[in-house]
């Protein structure tokens, strides 16, 4: 996708941050020196058998980039590709799932676009709102802060594992409803503690969304393997094979620029790459602030798990392009 984007034609405007940031979750736009807009889009196909629960999915996978740069959702707009052989019913509980999702957030569906398709497709477009001197982007990392993640890893194994009916939604309710919790609490909890920089975990996996924030902030990740947190099964399905091909893509693109994968367990990896849907937010955060944060995180009621530090690299590959590393131990 890069090199297709790298090919468009540009314009050169001022009050388009996002083009200063790189690998910047959502669209950035000041429209006065007190207000910029965040704007993103994501939809995909059904990751579970249940409508409503997948609508709720998809809308908060769609919300995540807003909270993850500190901005607060205030509109929605559903994008729906739908095949006429379905119950329009079926339709009706994507939508109610995903609005009550928006709801949640604070945000208001204002309309949308359907077409026909062979396959349910369901997402939504974002626009949020933050002021331009408290946004959380992936620039910023600092040299010593600790790196918390906010959800496990595994959807990616574990809605396989549900394709493949070797698994059913009982089995995997906790990732489930994992998926379907909205950033929103996470995003207030760090905005309340202050932190250096923040992004979401989504398709890349851990290995890319990471890599991006490192390439961003010119640093050098260290993530202790051994502590990446897993939903409950999501090591089964990789020890069982039963592996997505988004972990196969994300290895193929990032892998060359993490060192010491070699020596870890293949299910280690395997938990690194996989593609997240609706993942938690990673936040980089300074070590005198962390406990705070984990209070935060806690009373919020979401999870938070200490995966790493960063540490000052490089970053340059000898062209002024930052290249962003990570170390494996």
């Amino acid at each position: 996708m890069a090199q297709v984007l790298c090919q468009l034609p540009q314009k050169d405007d001022p009050n388009l941050l996002s083009s200063n940031i790189p690998c910047a979750d959502a669209g950035i736009y000041q429209l006065t020196p007190d207000l910029v807009i965040l704007q993103s889009v994501d939809f995909f196909t059904p990751v579970v058998d249940d409508p409503y629960l997948f609508g709720a999915i998809a809308a908060a996978n769609a919300l995540s980039d807003v909270f993850a740069m500190g901005g607060k959702p205030i509109t929605a707009m559903n994008i729906v590709a739908f095949p006429n052989c379905l119950d329009i019913d079926i339709l009706t509980k994507i939508l109610s799932g995903g609005a009550d999702k928006v709801h949640e957030a604070g945000a208001t569906v204002v309309g949308g676009h359907s077409i026909e398709d062979e396959e349910p497709k369901y997402g939504l477009s974002i626009t949020g709102t933050a002021h331009p001197d408290k946004l959380i982007t992936t620039l910023g990392c600092q040299n010593g802060d600790l790196l918390v993640l906010t959800k496990p890893l595994g959807t990616g194994l574990l809605t396989t594992g549900l394709k493949a009916k070797v698994l059913n939604e009982a089995q995997i309710e906790t990732a489930l409803d994992g998926m379907a919790r909205l950033n929103r609490y996470a995003s207030e909890a760090m905005q309340r503690v202050g932190v250096s920089a923040c992004t979401d975990i989504t398709g890349f996996g851990l290995i890319g969304h990471a890599l991006e924030m490192a390439e961003a902030s010119k640093k050098h990740l260290v993530i202790h393997a051994d502590s990446l947190p897993a939903y409950p099964h999501a090591v089964d399905m990789a020890e069982n094979g039963l592996v997505p091909e988004g972990r196969f893509r994300n290895h193929r693109h990032y892998i060359k620029r993490v060192s010491g994968a070699e020596d870890q367990p293949e299910q280690n990896i395997d938990l690194l790459c996989d593609p997240q849907t609706s993942g938690g937010l990673l936040i980089a955060v300074a070590p005198e602030r962390v406990d705070l944060l984990l209070a935060e995180l806690k009373g919020a009621g979401d999870q938070a798990f200490i995966i790493g530090a960063v540490e000052n690299g490089d970053g340059d590959d000898g062209n002024n392009n930052c290249t962003g590393t990570m170390l494996l131990i």
